[in-house]
């Protein structure tokens, strides 16, 4: 299978997004991949739009089976979500729950006059109504399978595919 390219992704979803800033605007990254995502993304608007990012490890549904991943990072969202156009970033879409879970975590941080999904790879398989607004790149992936986004010391991004078990 061909993996997609994340750069070109990348500058895809720059060019999707630059239209919606102005106002009361801001990027919000889900760690790990979505919070990279947004980093980068930060840099490529011009430093103009401020980010945030989110790790969602007690709002997920499956907590208690999968209990605290060894690697939580605390949340950082250093402006004010009330009344704020969230453009929240993660990497791959795939079942909707990771995306409920950031959402309910935002509104502890206040009530967003509106939230943009905005994702590198919808590969498809929800199991919550959720939709991204904003999509680099549609690829089926086989249920066993995941895709996983990679950051070299360069700061560049790839995709690796993984067959599960």
């Amino acid at each position: 299978m061909q993996l997609p390219d994340a750069e070109p992704l990348l500058a895809m979803l720059a060019e999707k997004i630059r239209p919606l800033l102005g106002g009361h605007v801001a990027l919000v990254g889900i760690h790990s991949g979505g919070a990279w995502i947004a980093e980068r993304l930060h840099v490529m608007l011009n430093g103009e739009v401020p980010h945030g990012t989110l790790d969602i490890s007690f709002y997920r549904d499956d907590f208690e089976q999968r209990g605290l991943h060894p690697q939580v990072k605390p949340s950082h969202i250093p402006f004010d979500v009330e009344g704020c156009h969230i453009i929240l970033i993660d990497d791959v879409l795939y079942t909707g729950r990771t995306i409920r879970g950031a959402m309910n975590e935002l509104f502890d941080y206040g009530r967003p006059a509106k939230i943009t999904l905005a994702v590198l790879v919808d590969r498809g398989g929800r199991e919550m109504p959720v939709e991204a607004q904003i999509v680099g790149t549609h690829l089926e992936l086989a249920p066993q399978q995941s895709l996983e986004l990679l950051r070299d010391d360069a700061g560049k991004f790839s995709f690796k595919l993984h067959e599960n078990g």
